[in-house]
């Protein structure tokens, strides 16, 4: 009986530190969220396009073949459609 409540014990334990750790990461997020939305308005202030902006932040995650291989296979398909 001592052993399962043992467990139980440790398990009630861990469980709250993985809750506490899941909001304080909840709430860096929600800052980083914010700090964000300031930054593209801050650049949108200064004349920059948003979209693209954005765009080019999911670009840069990617490695440089990947781009390269996209920025054709769109080059390919307007030229194909004539844009």
């Amino acid at each position: 009986m001592t052993e399962v409540l043992d467990t139980y014990t440790v398990s009630a334990e861990q469980l709250k530190q993985y809750v506490a750790r899941i909001q304080r990461l909840e709430e860096e997020k929600s800052n980083i969220a914010e700090d964000l939305k300031e930054l593209y308005a801050e650049a949108k202030g200064n004349g920059y396009d948003i979209k693209t902006l954005k765009k080019i932040i999911q670009m840069l995650k990617k490695d440089r073949h990947k781009i390269e291989e996209e920025k054709m296979l769109l080059e390919t398909y307007m030229d194909a459609l004539g844009l």
